[in-house]
């Protein structure tokens, strides 16, 4: 089936983590009483979920920004700061999920409940309770929070239509589609106005979003290849819903009976299996219809009538429809896991780390302390850093970078 492309950026920024607290206890008669400062809370991450009742990604262009909220900071008594609640974004399945500026693909959420971590939240600063130790009775310091990542994607979604419109040429299926949604098919007074499938997004009120889809005029003889034959009718394979509309008009070359007649009949012929579908069938061109016999609903795209109406039936079929979909467990698509801490030369020919774990201790750390330097010294020991510095070639003297701590190299 043809295939439309719909595609926006979007902004995520994760939530802050809250900052650890200083926090000494004081009680009477206990004049030098331990740290007591709790941690900060974590901020939230936000996820991108496939949901079978999101038909198109209108929403994010809209509002292309995202924000999960922070947490809130530790405080005394070993109080721990509110963990912020996750922000679960909900996206169409088959959404591709891109990197705006470098456009590397980082995920497929090809089923509803697919899942995709797409920017990780601040982890809560530890409070001063967490640095006692043997040698370090009273620490005077604690850690700040971690700032969320923040992340400019590209969502791409090549849209399927859920309804797809079945009728003669110059039944008001263009004209329906443009009345409905954003759509602006070519329309004209001549057969086959419509050559390929013009795809529109219809939004009713109250109602999830679903895809319609303008198929190009069938004729009798259709399935036998006559007019433009299997080209019209493979647009019509893998719409969810059909909504058959016969011509009211007085100069329509049949009657709406003996065109329903003839459109199933091609329909069969192609796939038999198209006569089980989900459909709705309406007269249209109710505005010009004057005397003609038609007991069914009516339509008329030009003046509005039965419009309302038809959108609801259509939103509650295609609805069953998604629902009956045969379900597949849901899967969470994880990062690659990460490396051995890395020493790279920076485009400003300073040596430095790259690790996340590595620049946290440096950056959520107080540097004018002694107490959280001497800290930061012993954990980035622990961590390997020393290690991958000597390993990398670093040479004494020369500078290093880990997050925005810089100093000489120094292997003592």
């Amino acid at each position: 089936m043809s295939q439309f492309v719909d595609e926006c950026g979007l902004n995520l920024q994760a939530g802050d983590g809250g900052a650890g607290s200083v926090s000494f206890r004081r009680e009477a008669h206990v004049p030098l009483g331990g740290p007591d400062g709790g941690d900060g809370g974590d901020g939230g991450t936000i996820w991108l979920e496939a949901d079978h009742n999101v038909a198109s990604l209108l929403a994010f262009r809209d509002h292309p920004h995202r924000r999960a909220k922070s947490g809130t900071h530790g405080s005394g008594q070993k109080r721990h700061g509110k963990n912020a609640e996750d922000l679960i974004i909900k996206v169409p399945e088959g959404t591709t999920v891109y990197d705006l500026y470098t456009r590397e693909i980082l995920c497929d959420l090809v089923s509803s409940g697919d899942r995709w971590k797409a920017v990780r939240a601040g982890r809560g600063g530890k409070g001063n309770a967490k640095f006692l130790s043997n040698r370090r009775r009273a620490p005077t310091f604690a850690e700040q929070g971690e700032d969320g990542e923040e992340h400019w994607l590209t969502l791409e979604l090549k849209l399927l239509a859920d309804v797809a419109l079945v009728g003669f040429p110059n039944v008001g299926k263009s004209t329906l589609i443009a009345r409905v949604s954003a759509a602006r098919p070519r329309i004209a007074d001549y057969p086959f106005t419509t050559l390929e499938p013009n795809l529109g997004v219809v939004r009713p009120p109250g109602r999830a979003d679903f895809v319609i889809a303008d198929i190009p005029g069938l004729i009798e003889g259709a399935s036998d290849g006559k007019g433009l034959g299997y080209r019209f009718l493979r647009h019509i394979e893998r719409a969810r819903v059909l909504l058959i509309m016969l011509d009211l008009a007085p100069g329509a070359l049949h009657p709406p009976a003996e065109q329903l007649q003839i459109l199933e009949q091609e329909l069969g012929a192609y796939r038999p299996e198209l006569l089980t579908r989900p459909r709705l069938v309406v007269g249209s061109r109710s505005d010009v219809a004057g005397e003609v016999e038609f007991a069914g609903d009516r339509l008329s795209a030009f003046t509005g009538e039965g419009l309302d109406t038809l959108l609801h039936r259509l939103a509650d079929l295609v609805e069953e429809a998604r629902n009956s979909l045969p379900q597949r467990p849901p899967t969470v698509v994880h990062r690659p896991a990460p490396e051995d801490v890395v020493v790279a030369r920076a485009e400003d020919g300073m040596w430095e780390v790259f690790d996340r774990d590595v620049a946290r201790t440096v950056n959520l750390n107080d540097l004018t302390n002694a107490d959280a330097l001497n800290y930061i010294h012993d954990k980035l020991k622990s961590m390997g850093v020393d290690r991958a510095l000597a390993r990398s070639g670093v040479k004494d003297g020369e500078k290093v970078r880990i997050g925005r701590l810089e100093f000489q190299y120094d292997r003592g």
